[in-house]
């Protein structure tokens, strides 16, 4: 264990996880705590990246815990004056059961669970806020569109149209490979993005679904000055906020997940073979071939190559970027072997991705985000584009850590000098919520640049299907 004591703390904001995400958050609390008078204790079940600035600082404990171990958990919760979770989403329920249990407010970047939306009751009853949604999609996505929002309805306007997009993606001076895309997040849920039901959002007032095995294919474009084409792929259910925003009247509503053209046509392909099936394991995985793995998805034939049954399976032309795309991937190696036992596809492809879209060491990742609000206002049709790109530092240093953390580290401030103190369980969709972050954000120079455009309302060739 590091344990970096000071003589006298007179509280403790504490930490849970140390992962990717958390480089700037651990950062900012730290800034923050010699102002306020806290020490920030960062709890971990193990140790990768540590900052020599948190190992050397008065104000930093850095404590190797197992979430499983309750009865210390619990201790350092009760005396914890806020507590930031950033563990993997199915286990904040116990951290938020002890903050229940000793009335101490939670923040974090993730969903609200079922498990943690019973509390709320319990929550108003004793006092207690718990923020959620906090960090960047979702987080930042909600900041910046209800900043738009609000301003559009405080001069009278009516919204018509909603679209939200965004994207953790790589800087352009990383940008080598055929795909334009490496892991800045988690690789697993980069390959089963999409599963689990039809995507589900509203085109002029009409209800629109597209099944799993279509979703790669309804694209919507988009371009940003200074960085190019973007396109963007529906997200599971573009829905899920509409009350929220207050948009029940809207006629288009869309959120989307962003890369850079050609991305979703080539991954529709690895969609189509199977691949990406999480439902059942393959026999014998462990030191096939990347070759044998792709041809377990294709015809028998006793005479055609795997990559001649491929191209005629999918129907790809080998003048086509994305047979390119595929075959860099190295899936047609004999050499290349998946190196887990008993992989399920998308296990055995998350295993291959990895090799090819791993950040190297002098890599820079970039976030994306852009809405589009059409609106009415005074009897006039208006529109107004809002775009934001960040860009990493390192491997570290990213920017989906500091796009995740700082909102986060933000709204954990809030707390503990109870700027925000109303009970129950909250999303930063109120401008008390959401407008400290975004002035913070913007000094950090994570900056959203609106554009008032002509009103295009809905598009119809704005999606594409291949048939």
């Amino acid at each position: 264990m590091w344990h970096l004591q000071q003589s006298m703390a007179p509280t403790f904001i504490t930490l849970f996880g140390s992962g990717k995400s958390t480089p700037y958050l651990i950062d900012y609390l730290l800034d923050q705590a010699p102002v306020h008078g806290f020490t920030l204790r960062v709890i971990d079940r193990a140790w990768g990246f540590v900052s020599p600035n948190w190992r050397d600082s008065p104000y930093c404990e850095l404590i190797e815990l197992e979430i499983d171990q309750a009865e210390a958990r619990s201790n350092y919760i009760a005396t914890s004056k806020v507590v930031v979770s950033m563990l993997p989403a199915h286990m904040h329920g116990v951290i938020a059961e002890d903050c229940l249990t000793h009335k101490v407010p939670l923040a974090t970047a993730s969903y609200v669970s079922d498990q943690i939306r019973a509390m709320e009751p319990k929550l108003r009853e004793v006092g207690i806020t718990f923020l959620f949604e906090m960090g960047l999609d979702p987080g930042l996505d909600h900041m910046s569109a209800m900043e738009l929002i609000d301003d559009i309805r405080a001069r009278g306007g009516v919204i018509k149209l909603f679209e939200s997009f965004a994207g953790g993606l790589v800087a352009p001076e990383s940008d080598d490979n055929p795909w334009r895309y490496k892991f800045s997040w988690n690789p697993r849920n980069v390959v089963l993005a999409g599963q689990g039901g039809a995507a589900k959002f509203l085109q002029e007032g009409t209800f629109k679904y597209i099944p799993y095995h279509k979703l790669f294919r309804r694209i919507e474009f988009m371009e940003i000055e200074g960085f190019g084409k973007f396109e963007a792929y529906p997200n599971r259910d573009s829905l899920s906020y509409q009350k929220a925003y207050g948009l029940e009247n809207v006629l288009t509503l869309f959120r989307g997940t962003m890369r850079r053209v050609g991305f979703s046509k080539a991954w529709n392909h690895l969609v189509q073979l199977g691949m990406t099936d999480d439902s059942y394991a393959i026999e014998h995985s462990q030191g096939m071939s990347y070759r044998a793995f792709t041809n377990l998805f294709l015809p028998y034939s006793a005479t055609d190559r795997v990559e001649l049954k491929l191209r005629h399976y999918l129907n790809i032309a080998q003048d086509d970027p994305g047979w390119e795309m595929l075959s860099w991937l190295g899936l047609f190696s004999e050499t290349l072997t998946i190196e887990r036992a008993h992989a399920t596809p998308a296990q055995a492809l998350q295993e291959i991705l990895e090799k090819s879209w791993t950040m190297g060491p002098e890599d820079k990742d970039m976030i994306v985000m852009y809405h589009k609000i059409g609106y009415e206002l005074n009897g006039v049709m208006e529109q107004i584009d809002a775009y934001m790109v960040a860009i990493g530092q390192d491997r570290h240093y990213t920017a989906m850590a500091q796009t995740v953390g700082l909102p986060l580290a933000i709204g954990a401030m809030q707390l503990f000098m109870g700027t925000f103190d109303q009970p129950g369980i909250h999303l930063p969709l109120s401008k008390d919520l959401y407008q400290p972050v975004l002035k913070t954000l913007q000094e950090q120079g994570i900056v959203f640049h609106h554009k008032k455009t002509e009103y295009r309302g809905y598009n119809p060739n704005a999606f594409t299907v291949d048939v």
